[in-house]
């Protein structure tokens, strides 16, 4: 083993056994983790990334999983092969990890001050007051403001951005020499993101420890790798220093990776009347206190929010996790009580009952966050896809099955797997499968809430240009709720900033994106990587 080396991994090979089917999903994998380095396993969903680097720990499946070949040697030994006991001594001592998906990740009935004891008590023996100094220690190290005020809050408590510090804060609790860091920006917003991009590569300088980051956020990856692998399908297909590989890619698949990034403007469009028109609009969530719960606050999530938005054009609103924007969205559908004044076509949709709103509903359609939180698995596609024709009851049995096929071929979907439920489509596919929904009643409007947040950037492209497309075609108009202010770029016609249920930037987005004037606006650009940071 070459002493630069800290990890070698050589032939390494993972097949996941179902039945008496055998699937290889890892295919004769090599690559070294030198001593206080950054590694990057880049690809996308289902290459292989994240089965690879639980091999390291030997956190997959077993006996599901298996390495018919191939061998993982950290100081000296073979992990594949290593005893249980002493590979319990390796894990989250000398290497730890931070998983995707902290709100899971974290015991949601114990608080921060517990579940970081328990690394600090299995593996250093700390208890009582050692433990407690020592994890306010790494809280502080991570960036956790008053510490000693989140000992006590459970992992809801907290926002998304603390709780992915507070992992790192258990992974660092016993100064490893690798840390394995699986996605760990994704679900984050850009500032955030780039806060604990940071705190990894301040924290990696300070301790001296590898790190082992696996992403399909290229833009992430470029700041801070010092190499990159590219896997496809269970093999490295590319694999170079990474200025050099940012540089001059070699591979199709790579080059294929890096021009994946939504690019060009929004349709063109000439000026017309507006379709939505919003004055003054207001969320206010009352804060109740005392045995008798009287109103002592508000939580203003929307305060005075105002903009027209003509036939054709698409809004893109962005903002912080908790900015108002998602609120913002239902407000403007009439799916949550709000104030002041909203008009679709010039009729006032602020005074209408519910049941006065519904027939209105088949103009104005949704596509959410999660396409298969939002599907239901119990509906096969046709199903799903034509609940809305039912509901408005639109044309006859013949008709709405004619149309479900139109929706699906104008999505780019098979018709013939209309029969099929959401759990047998890859995620762009359920996203698709979300857009036919919607777009099959021909609405005039249509909120997309962070559409493409949960997708591979090669997905994200294809879905952006089928948004396009659809608009081209059908005039449509959407709000378009994200932050991966990227996306937002590549769609939309006008901006609006939102922070604390405030704007504070609206205007033409491609003025904004060239010159924002609010400090705010401009930290989420460059956060995002979209202009130089000043």
């Amino acid at each position: 083993m070459n002493q630069d080396n800290l990890i070698e991994v050589r032939d390494l090979a993972v097949e996941f056994v179902v039945g008496e089917q055998c699937q290889r999903v890892v295919h004769s994998v090599s690559f070294d983790i030198k001593r206080g380095e950054t590694l990057a396993l880049v690809g996308e969903s289902g290459s292989g990334k994240s089965v690879t680097a639980h091999s390291i720990l030997r956190l997959l499946p077993y006996p599901l999983a298996r390495h018919p070949s191939g061998t993982i040697h950290y100081a000296g030994k073979n992990l594949l092969t290593l005893d249980e006991k002493p590979l319990r001594q390796i894990r989250g001592n000398r290497i730890a990890m931070i998983f995707q998906e902290p709100m899971t990740s974290l015991n949601p009935l114990h608080c921060i001050e517990k579940q970081i004891n328990e690394v600090l008590g299995l593996h250093k023996g700390l208890t009582g007051k050692a433990a407690t100094r020592r994890t306010l220690e790494l809280l502080e190290l991570v960036g956790i403001p008053e510490p000693h005020k989140r000992l006590k809050a459970l992992p809801h408590e907290l926002s998304g951005g603390q709780r992915q510090r507070v992992m790192i804060a258990m992974a660092l609790a016993n100064e490893p020499e690798l840390l394995i860091a699986d996605e760990p920006t994704t679900a984050l917003d850009v500032t955030v993101q780039l806060k604990i991009l940071e705190l990894l590569k301040e924290l990696q300088a300070r301790l001296g420890m590898a790190l082992l980051l696996i992403s399909h956020d290229l833009n992430l990856v470029r700041r801070i790798a010092h190499r990159v692998c590219v896997m496809q399908r269970g093999c490295i297909v590319e694999q170079a220093p990474c200025e050099e590989l940012f540089r001059a890619p070699q591979h199709p698949y790579t080059q294929e990776l890096l021009a994946a990034e939504p690019s060009g403007g929004p349709v063109d469009h000439l000026p017309g009347a507006p379709l939505l028109e919003v004055n003054d609009l207001r969320v206010w969530f009352p804060i109740k206190k005392g045995f008798l719960r009287r109103t002592v606050d508000y939580v203003k999530a929307v305060d005075g929010i105002h903009f027209s938005l003509p036939q054709g054009q698409t809004l893109g609103i962005v903002g912080e996790s908790g900015s108002g924007k998602s609120t913002l969205g239902l407000a403007i559908l009439r799916l949550i009580a709000s104030q002041g004044g909203i008009r679709f076509e010039g009729q006032a949709l602020d005074g209408l009952t519910q049941q006065q709103v519904r027939p209105l509903r088949r103009e104005m359609q949704v596509v959410f966050q999660d396409p298969f939180g939002s599907l239901s698995p119990r509906m096969c596609v046709s199903e799903i896809v034509g609940e809305g024709l039912r509901i408005h009851k639109i044309g006859t049995a013949a008709e709405q099955e004619k149309a479900i096929i139109e929706a699906l071929v104008e999505v780019g979907l098979d018709p013939q797997t209309r029969h099929r439920y959401p759990h047998e489509f890859s995620g762009g596919q359920r996203q698709r499968i979300a857009i036919a929904r919607a777009l099959v009643l021909k609405p005039r409007l249509i909120l997309l809430d962070e559409p493409t947040s949960a997708l591979d950037r090669t997905v994200q492209r294809q879905v952006v240009e089928l948004l396009r497309s659809l608009q081209r075609k059908y005039n449509l108009t959407y709000l378009f709720i994200s932050h991966d202010l990227a996306v937002v770029k590549a769609l939309s016609h006008q901006l609006m900033v939102v922070k604390q249920g405030q704007v504070v930037e609206q205007g033409e987005a491609q003025a904004i994106f060239a010159a924002p004037q609010h400090p705010y606006t401009r930290q989420l650009l460059e956060a995002a990587f979209l202009v130089p940071a000043s």
